[in-house]
Parts: C-alpha cells; sequence; structure tokens
C-alpha cells in the first residue's frame, strides 16, 4: 500500500536557535516560565563565556529550567562536518547548516593573537572571479545567530586560559550585504557579557558598497573597515570585481574616506596579488597614486590557488619588486604571510573541493 498525503507524518516543528534570541526575547520567555530577570544574564554567561555546549552543562540553573530551555531551544543549529589543522596552526571548519548549507570559519594563532575570520553568507553575488566562495553565487544570508556559532565554536577549540583577541568579518560572503544580522552578531560580540572583544579588534571587510558603507559609519561603533580593493584602476577592477561595474573605485574610496572621518579608523585595502594580472611594477605605482594622501593601509595577500582557476601564486621576484615600489612611493604597506595553504584555507576553498570530491564518487548515470 503506498502512501498518500495524508498518511505522511509531518515533521515536527523545529526548535529556535537560542543564539538568534535577543536578549529581551530570552527575558521575555523567562517571564513566561515564571522565573526572575537574572536568569538570562545567566544563561548568556554560559554561552559567551564559560563555552557550555549544551543546556545541561548549565549547572547554576535550576533543572526544571535547563529541560524547559532544552524543550523549547537548539543551542547549536550546525555541526562540524569538516575540520582542518595546519603546521601553523590555524585550524579551519567546515560547518553543515541546518538546512543543508555550509560555510567555512577560521582560527588563526599568530604570537599571542587569536584571531577568528568568519562567514556572513552561504556563497557570495560579488563574483570576484579567482575567489572559490562565489564560483556558485549566494544562497542566503547567515543569521546572526549562525554567525555568532562559528565564532563559539572556534572559541572552543583554545585551552580554557586563552580568549579570543581579534574578529575579522571575511569569510564566506559580502558582510555589508548582510550587514543586519552582522551587526547583531558584533553587538554581541563586543559587548562585555559577550565576547567582550573591542571594537578596535574587530574588522569587517567589504568588496565596496558605499550605501552600506555610508550605513555603517551611521552605526556609530569604531570597528576597523578593510576594503577589498585588488586593482588599481576601473578597467582591471571590472574584470577581476564584477560588482565595481556599477560602482566604480572613485565612489568606494570617496565612501570610505567618509568612514575614515566619522570614526577615526584607519582603513585597510585588501590586495590579493595574483602572477601576471595585477602584480606588475606599473600597476604598484598606479596603488602609489590612488592612496598617496590617504591614512590607510595596504595589506598585500599573494594568492592561495584554488583548483579549477587559472589565478596563481606571484613569483617571488615580482613580489620583491612589487613591495618596493609601493614603499619607495610612501604607502603604508604589509604583506601577509601566507597561512594555512596546507588545509585550503582560501575563502571557500574547503566547501568547494568537498562539493568536487562528492560529485566525483556519484555513480555514472
Amino acid at each position: 500500500m503506498t502512501d498518500t498525503p495524508g498518511d505522511l507524518e509531518t515533521s515536527p516543528p523545529q526548535r529556535r536557535s537560542l543564539l538568534d534570541l535577543h536578549r529581551d526575547e530570552l527575558v521575555g520567555w523567562l517571564a513566561e516560565q515564571k522565573q526572575p530577570k537574572f536568569r538570562a544574564a545567566q544563561i548568556l554567561r554560559w554561552v559567551y563565556q564559560q563555552r557550555a555546549m549544551s543546556f545541561e552543562e548549565m549547572t547554576d540553573l535550576p533543572a526544571k529550567l535547563r529541560q524547559r530551555l532544552a524543550e523549547d531551544f537548539d543551542l547549536f543549529t550546525a555541526s562540524v562536518e569538516v575540520e582542518q589543522v595546519s603546521h601553523d596552526g590555524t585550524e579551519k571548519l567546515l560547518i553543515r547548516l541546518r538546512d543543508g548549507g555550509e560555510v567555512e570559519c577560521v582560527l588563526l594563532r599568530d604570537g599571542p593573537r587569536r584571531s577568528i575570520c568568519v562567514s556572513s553568507q552561504v556563497g557570495c553575488a560579488m563574483g570576484c572571479v579567482f575567489c572559490a566562495s562565489g564560483l556558485d553565487g549566494v544562497k542566503r544570508n547567515l543569521t546572526h545567530g549562525e554567525i555568532m556559532e562559528q565564532m563559539l565554536r572556534l572559541q572552543r577549540r583554545l585551552p580554557a586560559d586563552e580568549r579570543l583577541s581579534h574578529i575579522v568579518m571575511m569569510g564566506m560572503g559580502e558582510p555589508l550585504a548582510n550587514l543586519d544580522n552582522v551587526l547583531a552578531t558584533l553587538d554581541i560580540a563586543r559587548d562585555a557579557d559577550g565576547l567582550g572583544i573591542s571594537p578596535r579588534r574587530i574588522t569587517i571587510s567589504t568588496v565596496g558598497l558605499p550605501p552600506a558603507i555610508d550605513r555603517l559609519a551611521r552605526h556609530g561603533v569604531p570597528y576597523n573597515l578593510a576594503v577589498s580593493l585588488h586593482a588599481p584602476s576601473d578597467e582591471l577592477r571590472n574584470r577581476l570585481v564584477p560588482v565595481n561595474v556599477k560602482v566604480g573605485i572613485d565612489k568606494i574610496l570617496a565612501s570610505a574616506d567618509r568612514y575614515f572621518a566619522t570614526s577615526g579608523r584607519r582603513l585597510t585595502y585588501e590586495y590579493v596579488l595574483l602572477g601576471g594580472v595585477n602584480d606588475s611594477i606599473q600597476q604598484a605605482h598606479e596603488l602609489v597614486r590612488l592612496l598617496r594622501g590617504r591614512s590607510a593601509l595596504l595589506n598585500v595577500i599573494p594568492y592561495n590557488p584554488v583548483a579549477g582557476l587559472p589565478y596563481k601564486t606571484p613569483s617571488a621576484g615580482a613580489v620583491t619588486q612589487f613591495r618596493e615600489a609601493l614603499e619607495q612611493g610612501g604607502v603604508n604597506v604589509q604583506f601577509r604571510t601566507r597561512k594555512g595553504s596546507d588545509i585550503d584555507a582560501a575563502c571557500g576553498q574547503l566547501r568547494r573541493n568537498r562539493e568536487q570530491l562528492t560529485e566525483s564518487q556519484l555513480p555514472l548515470a
């Protein structure tokens, strides 16, 4: 006998993620349970500072309250599908979300710094031609709870006597295209009752969306802003970052200048150095003209190759000449040391390689 639609079992409703609740929502829920308001602070302390993974660990809560929390909420809604550790201490996680989407996040160790890089979207719509994140477009925005869960999972990978020091919104996706949820997450990250990380140690990366940059300035919290430039001219940037066609470098720089004037935070311009594409001495001179007079740091990142894409890491000689031209032109520049190259650490690379492996294992029709 075949099942008819009326015979099919309905899936039980999914519990809400506790991480997606705002504090006042949690307080309201506690009031419905006839619980005092101070329980909210206890719960949140367990989540953000004591690294609890379950409600059962929250031992200073009444047993009945812990049970009710577990009935109504999930503390974590995603799972770690793949974890990789590099020889340099970099750790990368592939996180599988409740709806099956996958995102990546990274923990970087550099001296006393414990920095994390987290994603804001499943995929990316910006279309940077050298980036693995956007090869399949964008599927959806992450909720602020899904962004926070990445932070908490990375935090748990530290020893008890270590804490996160820096946050970079530079994983998969364009943070300024999901600004509401990014800001809601960072409000918790910087709160003393949250992760307690100073806004001066939090960086938001963007390809350059002027209206959103202006909105970020109006938010009034002095986060660091990093603009992914990647080219010194519109002609080249239009090819590398297709969204630039609708905006243009001049408008991006103008909005970044306004952000600096409002926040007082020095800007960073990111420049992924692609061998034979944007690494010539002439392009370095063009960058000098573009950034001269701006209070900004140019962060140059040698490319991490992605399987299936034609771009390559520049030669050591090209990197040296590019650097010398910038320094002689008076640009404040740093060259980032490549970390995690042995664990698919380029943004979106682990997810992409995993998808290709899965597809290669499918039976032939």
